[in-house]
């Protein structure tokens, strides 16, 4: 039951549609209406509106850990891995909007900080110097959630291993057209002209 109720909230938590509710609330319309359709940072970047898709990626981020966090102290460790599998999936495939949310990059984020500190630092600098290298939102996003499933087990939590490697193998699984895309050229690069 305590895995139930762990997946449970971290679907709710991750079910949240920040990208959706901040372009709404600051009159910018339905971000799912415009370039890919999602609701995650990027998709919201878009918009034009810098300090909005920091705040989506912020807020992503904190609902990922959150789900984790409270999973833990509630219920203990084997429970947070429910949660954190359980709060990307809610982000990706959101109730609320039909099934259709973000890719979970950002949430995935908070997550790997969640379950142990080792696995979020290597998922950010992995995240982090593939952004600044290639300037491609996509491409850091799955070398993030690849290297944060190789260093579960590298830095002595193999229990973290089977979830992660599910989550890895989903958001690239979301990303097969941005795959589609770089192995043509034609990916768009942070601050470059969208394709």
């Amino acid at each position: 039951m305590e895995a139930i109720y762990a997946a449970l909230l971290g679907y709710l938590l991750g079910s949240i549609p920040f990208g959706l509710l901040l372009t709404k609330a600051a009159g910018m319309g339905d971000v799912r209406q415009i370039g890919s359709g999602n609701i995650g940072a990027t998709n919201v970047l878009r918009t034009g509106k810098k300090g909005l898709a920091a705040a989506t990626l912020l807020l992503d981020l904190v609902k990922g850990f959150a789900a984790v966090w409270i999973a833990g102290q509630l219920w203990g460790g084997p429970a947070m891995a429910f949660a954190a599998g359980a709060a990307v999936i809610g982000h990706c495939f959101p109730v609320w909007l039909g099934f259709k949310g973000g890719k979970g990059v950002a949430t995935n984020a908070g997550v790997c900080f969640g379950l142990a500190l080792p696995i979020g630092l290597s998922y950010a600098l992995v995240w982090l110097s593939i952004l600044a290298i290639f300037r491609i939102s996509s491409l850091a996003g799955m070398s993030a959630v690849v290297a944060a499933a190789a260093a579960a087990p590298l830095f002595g939590y193999p229990e973290y291993f089977p979830v992660l490697a599910a989550i890895a193998g989903l958001i690239i699984y979301l990303h097969r057209a941005n795959i589609a895309r770089l192995m043509k050229g034609e990916e768009p690069r942070i601050g470059g002209n969208k394709t």
